[in-house]
């Protein structure tokens, strides 16, 4: 079977799973559209006055000082002292004076990472004073705001289910219609990477089957049962397949509980497994705005 078939039986598949979930109610019959945001323009640097021509004479260097000797090797004096007898023994013992203040620069431990944040990202449900719809420009100003933690992973785990996930671009079969949506799991990667990108652990292909041993999943696993919500932000990398993504940056788009776990085989070519969730947004929320350059192949 080719790529482009499967790939269409899947997104199916997920999209039966997210019907049957029962979303149509959480839907507002009107949705919202986003508002872009405008680029700023870099600011000119002022340029000389334009009434004159000319340029403005560099200052002068300060002339040396000449000798009070006109004997070759005689020993250069400031003019200060002049007429003065100078003991230059006593002058040079005076020693370095020290310094007014003295600050020691503040050593980060091994590991410790400074943080300005103003709550524990570790709690379950909403960040207080962030609101839904709240938008940053990078995965740093997320985990900042305490919405979503970890910088690249796409799951952040806790004892009692997942905290929070960041739904940007995912894997090809997944399915977004913004009040619900498919996520694949983690792991099944080469953490090695590949030989052209040993290090680009995030585009290397699937080389084993994923599991819910994996932290990662095990969480999402767990939040069937506890009911805990989970946060979630959106990229701008999903904005190709789903009207829901922003078109820029990043978005929190509220809590949402994660209905159904589950382990199917994966749109790769060794056909290795990966651990699949169900995710219904609570109601009670904000409307998710729409792009006006998304992909409308999710919409009913």
């Amino acid at each position: 079977m080719s790529y482009a078939k499967e790939r269409e039986q899947n997104i199916a598949r997920n999209k039966a799973i997210l019907n049957g979930l029962g979303i149509d109610p959480l839907k507002p019959k009107i949705e919202p559209k986003e508002n872009l945001r405008k680029k700023v323009a870099a600011k000119k640097r002022k340029s000389p006055s334009p009434e004159s021509d000319e340029l403005e004479e560099p200052p002068k260097k300060a002339s040396r000082l000449a000798d009070d000797s006109n004997e070759p090797g005689g020993a250069r004096r400031s003019s200060r002292l002049a007429g003065k007898t100078v003991d230059y023994k006593q002058e040079q013992d005076r020693g370095v004076p020290e310094p007014i203040t003295f600050k020691r620069a503040q050593k980060v431990k091994v590991g410790q990472v400074k943080s300005k944040r103003t709550y524990d990202p570790h709690m379950y449900g909403h960040i207080p004073d962030v609101e839904v719809g709240t938008w940053w420009a990078t995965r740093e100003d997320c985990s900042t705001a305490s919405v979503h933690a970890p910088w690249v992973s796409g799951i952040a785990p806790g004892p009692n289910g997942a905290y929070s996930i960041a739904l940007s671009g995912g894997y090809d079969d997944d399915v977004d219609e913004g009040y619900a949506f498919t996520f694949t799991g983690s792991g099944g990667r080469d953490l090695k990477g590949t030989k052209t990108a040993p290090k680009n652990l995030r585009t290397a292909p699937q080389s084993s089957d994923q599991t819910f041993e994996d932290r990662n999943n095990a969480a999402l696993q767990k939040s069937v049962d506890t009911l805990k919500p989970v946060r979630v932000i959106r990229g701008f990398k999903g904005k190709a397949r789903s009207k829901y993504a922003p078109s820029e940056g990043y978005r929190y788009d509220g809590l949402y509980l994660v209905k159904k776990a589950w382990i199917e085989k994966g749109l790769n070519k060794g056909g290795f497994l990966v651990c699949k969730f169900a995710f219904v947004r609570m109601p009670g929320q904000e409307a998710i705005p729409v792009n006006d350059g998304g992909d409308d192949e999710f919409d009913e």
